[in-house]
């Protein structure tokens, strides 16, 4: 397709290297959202958004935003996704009871979340970035993730990678140490710390800067003990370990005493100091805070996404080979017509060469 296809709507937002408008498709007339990506003249295009077309051409999942179509064209580089009404920041000012939201909301949100990083997760690949604004909610009550420029491939045995990821409040301990070598672990320590905001309305590490980010969590968390610290160091040689204040734990269940034991149980174990001690994302889901009507009802929610989906797919699909079918007759029409004007071409000239007399 080409940029005439889309009716660009009103502005959405604008970051570093894209602006996000809302769409409609000339063809379908359905609702999209235009990512059009800022080219440079000299450099081409940018090194994020190249990461983020060749990820999210292979990660279908009804918890992660689809890309519907690329149109590249010597001036712009758009990116059309299917349309989501809002991201989490802005739901929970607009639905929450000061930013915090419903514990049955919470734990659908939570477990969509985890589905879609779990996802990610199983084909290879880091987020890299989560946080409220790049999850992205709909009308329905779907939760997907989105923005996947600081996404990586990951392999085995993981890449180094740069440290400058994650928006510093999600920001994990061993990333804020210096750590070049995470993997998995860094998402889930994302996740916890978006859970911890959805029950409570604000961010539960608020850091001015790296340092100030390490002393907010180690007072939650307490001083993690010299065996662990050796053992963060042992796995990532690049730390470089500093003598830290002893400070005391506090439980999330004393910071949160209205929470369910077993919400605060699954926070314990999302954020934990020692990334090889987080939970996986799997597990996390297999964790007792999901069994019950809530898991239910979050999986209701994901496979009526996934339902929607394959229709989205089969209405694509119809949609191409009805275009097809249209593109087929027109040639059949143009080859009949060339045939017939070839036709009357030859019995006029036979015409002419009767003889009368």
């Amino acid at each position: 397709m080409n940029p005439s296809s889309y009716i660009q709507l009103e502005k959405l937002g604008e970051g570093t290297y894209a602006t996000v408008h809302k769409g409609r498709s000339r063809i379908t007339n359905e609702i999209v959202a235009l990512k059009e990506i800022h080219l440079d003249a000299e450099e081409g295009t940018p090194s994020t958004a190249i990461r983020e077309i060749s990820l999210m051409k292979e990660l279908k999942h009804p918890n992660i935003v689809r890309l519907y179509d690329v149109i590249h064209t010597e001036t712009k580089l758009m990116l059309v996704f299917e349309f989501m009404d809002l991201d989490l920041k802005k739901y929970m000012d607009a639905h929450g009871d000061r930013g915090a939201l419903e514990s049955h909301v919470v734990r659908s949100f939570m477990y969509q979340l985890l589905k879609g990083t779990a996802f990610c997760h199983e084909n290879r690949v880091l987020h890299r970035d989560l946080k409220p604004q790049n999850l992205l909610i709909n009308k329905r009550g779907e939760l997907k993730l989105a923005d996947f420029g600081l996404a990586r491939a990951f392999g085995i045995p993981v890449n180094t990678f740069s440290n400058e990821v994650v928006t510093l409040w999600y920001r994990a301990p061993d990333v804020l140490l210096g750590s070049r070598t995470y993997s998995t672990s860094i998402d889930v320590w994302s996740a916890g710390c978006i859970m911890a905001e959805m029950i409570s309305g604000v961010p539960l590490f608020r850091g001015r800067d790296n340092n100030d980010q390490l002393t907010q969590i180690l007072r939650v968390l307490g001083t993690p003990d010299d065996t662990t610290l050796r053992r963060i160091q042992a796995e990532s040689p690049e730390i470089q370990l500093r003598p830290f204040p002893r400070v005391a734990r506090i439980s999330f269940q004393s910071l949160y005493p209205k929470c369910h034991p077993f919400a605060t149980d699954l926070l314990e174990r999302l954020l934990k100091f020692d990334p090889s001690q987080r939970l996986s994302c799997e597990d996390a889901l297999n964790h007792q805070y999901f069994q019950s009507d809530a898991r239910i009802a979050a999986q209701q929610t994901t496979n009526q996404a996934q339902q929607r989906q394959q229709q989205q797919d089969q209405q694509a699909l119809a949609q191409q080979q009805y275009q097809q079918a249209q593109q087929q007759q027109y040639m059949e029409a143009q080859i009949q017509a060339q045939q017939y004007a070839a036709q009357m071409a030859v019995q006029q000239g036979s015409g002419g060469s009767y003889n009368y007399q």
